[in-house]
């Protein structure tokens, strides 16, 4: 951890140190959160962009329709970018750091261009607005809440394995009552998770507080928040979507 000090830890005749020391802690705090949202909300509009530009275009098109390799290769290139970023971070300059989050978010934005082609594009601005205001909703909560939410993590990342089985099931069984079941405990559980790693982003400042590893661990914060935004709006999707 880094060595930041304790205002609790001053004596009764340092009062002024003690509101100087709170005061600088609260301002890096807040600077350092808006950091990692600026990146998240910077990746989300980057990430709807290339969507939206990519369905719209005849390669696109003629990609998403018509399948082949490279529909596959777009379909799981966002995977590679996250086990980069995930795993070998520490190892990674800032630039490349930055570098390989605007990638992921441009090859999500591929990734998720098929959408356009499932749902109307009325009900997907209505869901990404609903999204927004929901992720908001549960950020805030998140970061001024008193309760620790560190004992929701281990089940909350057990569900995201428990979804990610079912998903691959149901590919098989092809069951729509699966598939609501699963849309709705993938919403919980990624509004569970915005919450959570909301207060572990809160909580990793004060650990990298005055290091060199702020700016990589604000984009790693800003891409947990990335992942469990793109996946509520998903999950919210399969509820609020109008199927062309």
């Amino acid at each position: 951890m880094a060595n930041w000090s304790d205002p609790r830890s001053l004596g009764p005749d340092a009062g002024y140190n003690v509101g100087s020391a709170s005061a600088a802690t609260d301002a890096g705090l807040r600077s350092y959160m808006l950091s990692v949202y600026n990146y998240m909300i910077c990746g989300v509009l980057l990430t709807a962009m290339v969507s939206l530009g990519f369905a719209s275009s005849s390669f696109g098109q003629d990609v998403i329709l018509n399948g082949g390799a490279m529909r596959w290769v777009i379909t799981l290139a966002p995977l590679a970018f996250i086990m980069v970023l995930s795993f070998g971070i520490n190892r990674l300059s800032t630039f490349a750091t930055q570098a390989l989050f605007w990638a992921f978010a441009v090859a999500m934005g591929l990734s998720l261009s098929s959408i356009f082609f499932i749902y109307s594009g009325t009900s997907i601005a209505t869901t990404f607005a609903a999204t927004s205001a929901a992720f908001a909703g549960l950020s805030l909560y998140g970061y001024t809440t008193q309760k620790n939410l560190s004992g929701m993590g281990t089940f909350l990342i057990m569900g995201v394995v428990g979804l990610f089985v079912a998903s691959l099931l149901n590919l098989w069984l092809q069951s729509d009552t699966m598939s609501w079941v699963i849309s709705s405990v993938g919403v919980l559980i990624f509004a569970g998770l915005t919450a959570y790693d909301t207060q572990m982003i809160k909580s990793t400042y004060f650990s990298v507080a005055g290091t060199n590893m702020m700016q990589k661990a604000a984009i790693s914060g800003a891409l947990n928040l990335y992942l469990d935004f793109i996946n509520l709006f998903m999950y919210l999707l399969r509820f609020l979507g109008d199927r062309d």
